[in-house]
């Protein structure tokens, strides 16, 4: 049974998941998976004689990758984890002044360590609507440009290969295998099995995902490498729509000196915010 039901599974992400990478405004059907599910209680109106049932996105989950003894990749002088906090506190900083019915919990605001699957967990019991990980990439000098990822099947080594890396943080976690069910960070196999999970949100994964990648593409005028799938072990446990931004390459001189800069870091959270703000409205019919 479980074996047909993993089939299943990876029918359905095949059929939506086409190459893997997804171009801008493919996919705005809602998601018909997440309106069956009851909504929590903060999400929901009134139960008012015959009002009919109006979602609400009530809380997000903002997580700013690596942290601690685990500093992620690096450039000249900045390093990831500090980066992509920096972009995450602008980003709940601009949600809570704009959207006071909205409410951010961050999975963490110092530099701490949190472990992969604490930080899905941390949006499974405060029952958000939306998980935003921010990171930031590695790669040859000349790589730039930014990436939106929701999970999913990779259909390309270089899809694979930034899970690969971006997982491989679970080798400095205590008891990681039994924690994991097994999974291995270093084998395509573990990655391609897991990957089958998120199937229930990936259309509202992708339709945020769209609208942060045409934001900074075209508001904030970043170089995007485009909106892509693979497996993300912080993903993975999320009940809800998930996305991972990749802000840029540190391993790139230019970006690492554009990423380490407070405006830009203000600028593109704005971008990150302008998607939330329209992905929101959109959801709930406004």
């Amino acid at each position: 049974m479980r074996i047909i039901v993993i089939w299943a599974s990876m029918a359905l992400l095949l059929l939506g998941a086409g190459t893997g990478e997804w171009k801008a405004e493919a996919q705005t059907t809602p998601d018909s998976s997440r309106a069956a599910t009851p909504a929590p209680d903060s999400a929901r109106t009134p139960d008012l004689p015959n009002a009919p049932y109006r979602y609400h996105l009530r809380t997000v989950v903002l997580d700013a990758g690596h942290g601690g003894k685990d500093r992620g990749c690096a450039g000249a002088s900045a390093r990831e984890a500090d980066v992509a906090l920096s972009l995450i506190l602008a980003l709940g900083k601009q949600i809570q002044e704009n959207m006071p019915d909205v409410k951010v919990i961050y999975t963490r605001k110092t530099n701490v360590f949190i472990e992969l699957d604490e930080r899905a967990a941390i949006a499974n019991r405060n029952h958000a609507d939306l998980f935003i990980s921010i990171h930031c990439n590695a790669g040859p000098s000349q790589s730039h440009g930014t990436e939106v990822w929701t999970m999913g099947l990779h259909k390309t080594d270089a899809n694979l290969g930034v899970a690969q890396r971006e997982n491989s943080v679970i080798l400095q976690e205590k008891d990681y295998k039994s924690r994991y069910d097994g999974f291995d960070p270093r084998s395509p196999q573990s990655h391609i099995l897991f990957s089958l999970f998120q199937s229930a949100y990936i259309t509202n994964s992708l339709r945020f995902a769209q609208r942060v990648d045409r934001q900074l593409r075209t508001g904030v005028k970043r170089p995007s490498r485009g909106v892509k799938q693979a497996g993300f072990l912080v993903l993975w446990k999320s009940t809800m729509p998930s996305v991972l931004i990749e802000s840029g390459f540190l391993t790139n001189p230019t970006e690492e000196r554009y990423l380490n800069d407070k405006a830009n870091q203000t600028y593109m959270a704005a971008g990150i915010y302008r998607a939330f703000r329209e992905y929101k409205r959109e959801l709930e019919g406004g």
